[in-house]
């Protein structure tokens, strides 16, 4: 079962607990996922299965696409509606043009700062599991990240609801503290679904359900990371890449990343990188 699942993970489901329900479902030995939702979100979750399980930070790394519902007038310590409510602020005297003015400010490359509960670590320890300690005066260091656009779909006070579309690493959550301390209003995250996961969109995601009544639901291990560029290795080339060995490459391909190493057959043999013309292995599959 050396797949790669789209999976639709409900609501109030922990990613892990979905990645176990899927793989005893499918009898897989081994499962992972391709990045982290919260409890408490829905969407696109990359389930990894067997020798899948090692793309997983190839899939991670991709960019994503989330639909968030924010409240105006309420800071919770979580930064969305499972924490406890920090402060409440006035927020009727907001109009829709405040809301586009003020999201056109968190586009692009911008700093956040993780939210006190994630799974951050700090020092070693997981920064959530030291807010649960009551230990909660923890500097955060910011992190750089990018996000491309953010659509208003929705604005009917208190609510707004967006779609945004960042790289990995951006946290719905902080962008809704920020867009809501922007708007002098406060505000938290009520919901969240994630959409997207580069090409792994939500309208072909299948549930649990979908699984039960066996839905043709596996992606290829190629296939999901069709993202990356191709090398067909020639005989000599895939004798020293199955070894680990490195190679002296000049293929005519002029980038520095990650390709996708092919056996003179066209059998995907694994991933490798690519710097200043020489070929390193980084994954090799059975």
């Amino acid at each position: 079962m050396n797949c790669v699942i789209n999976f639709n993970k409900p609501e109030n489901v922990s990613s892990q607990q979905a990645v176990t329900r899927v793989k005893r479902l499918l009898a897989a030995r081994k499962a992972g996922h391709a990045g982290t939702l919260d409890p408490v979100a829905s969407g696109v979750l990359l389930i990894c299965l067997d020798e899948a399980t090692k793309i997983t930070r190839f899939l991670s790394d991709l960019d994503k696409e989330y639909i968030v519902r924010l409240k105006l007038g309420e800071r919770t310590d979580t930064y969305d509606s499972t924490g406890s409510v920090t402060e409440k602020r006035e927020y009727r005297f907001v109009r829709e043009s405040d809301i586009r003015s003020s999201i056109q400010r968190f586009t692009g490359r911008t700093k956040q700062i993780p939210p006190l509960y994630s799974a951050i670590k700090v020092g070693g320890q997981r920064l959530y599991k030291l807010a649960r300690k009551g230990i909660k005066d923890i500097e955060r260091p910011e992190r750089v990240v990018s996000i491309y656009s953010i659509d208003l779909l929705f604005f009917g006070a208190p609510y707004v609801d967006l779609r945004v579309k960042c790289s990995k690493g951006t946290y719905i959550r902080s962008l809704c503290e920020d867009l809501g301390n922007a708007l002098g209003t406060g505000a938290h995250m009520t919901s969240l679904k994630r959409t997207r996961i580069g090409t792994f969109g939500i309208e072909q995601s299948v549930s649990l359900d979908e699984f039960r009544n066996h839905a043709d639901v596996c992606h290829s291990i190629d296939s999901a990371i069709s993202h990356l560029p191709e090398i067909i290795l020639d005989s000599e080339s895939f004798n020293r890449a199955k070894k680990g060995l490195p190679l002296d490459f000049q293929h005519g391909l002029h980038c520095n990343g990650y390709i996708r190493l092919k056996t003179p057959e066209n059998v995907l043999l694994g991933i490798g990188r690519i710097e200043e013309g020489s070929l390193r292995i980084e994954r090799l599959l059975n």
